[in-house]
């Protein structure tokens, strides 16, 4: 028996790649969450940026909590079954009048992980829209082969390489996933998708989180991490993260040197150069 999804929501997913939304954070648990990173951001002086975007439930102890919420894991288990990894969680922020943007891109082509069933759950900490740039999609695309693709690194495009899909994709198919604050989207790792630049006067800030079965393997790094977030890992896979007991925990941080490092190193293997950032 399911646990959050109903039999719709389950088929919409597995023939187009993503179903949205899903409620998890009230108004309030917005505002405290959003309130703990710009408090962080406020105290370095620059918001969240390179190593500090990637792995970052090991940064912060209420990103740890987020990626563990009940109903997030109950849809993820829906779909990949009760043993279940975080590998990465990641912030994508775009600022307010930004010209940031994220080209069409299927993350399959670039984790080395050696699964097609990897659950992305993207939340909302402020307005996803379509004038602040919220994720698109094109439905089915995670059914058929892994499209080309080429390195742009484009300054303004929020992925490492600035990977983009090299044949066109046509707009008209698309769906873009508005989301309000607290809400949350599912896609598929081989789902193409992108989005446009922030044309608001608010921060579009989002969090994604990947979630795999604990069957799966890396197969691009002789090391990397994942955090175990429901169930048992019978497998040995991943090295197990630690759960930081606050934010900037040292142990945790220094796990995160580490795994953020040898996720770079998987994200740019075989890349003409590699950006300082991840």
């Amino acid at each position: 028996m399911a646990k959050l999804l109903d039999r719709g929501a389950i088929d919409q997913y597995r023939e187009e790649g993503y179903y949205f939304p899903i409620d998890v954070l009230d108004a309030d648990e917005v505002a405290a969450n959003r309130a703990r990173l710009e408090a962080f951001e406020a105290q370095q002086g620059q918001p969240v940026h390179g190593p500090q975007r990637s792995k970052s439930h090991l940064i912060f102890k209420w990103v740890d909590d987020l990626m563990r919420h009940p109903r997030i894991l109950d849809a993820v288990e829906d779909l990949v079954g009760p043993d279940i990894l975080c590998w990465n969680t990641i912030f994508w922020i775009k600022e307010a009048e930004s010209a940031s943007f994220v080209s069409w891109h299927q993350d399959v082509r670039y984790w080395g992980l050696d699964t097609s069933e990897l659950v992305t759950a993207w939340v909302a900490l402020s307005p996803a829209t379509e004038e602040s740039g919220c994720m698109r999609v094109l439905p089915g695309s995670h059914r058929e082969e892994v499209l080309p693709h080429r390195d742009e690194y484009h300054d303004d495009n929020l992925l490492t390489r600035g990977q983009e899909i090299a044949v066109e994709v046509d707009e008209s198919k698309t769906v873009s996933m508005a989301l309000a604050p607290g809400q949350a989207s599912l896609h598929n790792v081989g789902l193409a998708h992108a989005s446009g630049p922030n044309r608001t006067d608010d921060r579009r800030i989002g969090i994604s989180m990947h979630y795999i079965s604990t069957r799966t393997r890396q197969t691009a790094g002789e090391w990397d991490s994942a955090a175990l977030v429901r169930g048992e890992d019978r497998y040995g896979h991943f090295q197990l993260a630690p759960v930081p007991s606050r934010d900037l925990d040292p142990d945790a941080l220094a796990f995160h040197e580490r795994a953020s490092g040898a996720l770079r190193d998987i994200l740019f293997r075989d890349a003409e150069r590699v950006r300082p950032v991840v």
